[in-house]
């Protein structure tokens, strides 16, 4: 059972050649999470309901990733810090 939910959300810094690029996947509604999986070469990084269904979901060549950072929602806000 996850307990990542509503306000969860990755950051993902990719190099779009030679500018870095950033996107955000967020768990736009409460029971939601990101989850973040790899394989052959692809991060896929994914809005998931409580059920495991996938929302909407981005796809990364892992090659071309510069930073991968995970906000879970019960963690610390960054004015907290």
């Amino acid at each position: 059972m996850y307990a990542l939910m509503k306000g969860d959300w990755v950051e993902i810094v990719i190099d779009a050649g030679g500018t870095p690029r950033t996107y955000e996947v967020i768990a736009t509604r409460a029971g939601r999470r990101v989850e973040i999986s790899t394989g052959r070469g692809i991060v896929e990084v994914s809005e998931v309901t409580r059920t495991g269904t996938q929302v909407r979901t981005a796809r990364f060549m892992s090659s071309r990733i510069l930073a991968l950072v995970e906000h879970p929602a019960d963690g610390p806000k960054p004015d907290e810090v």
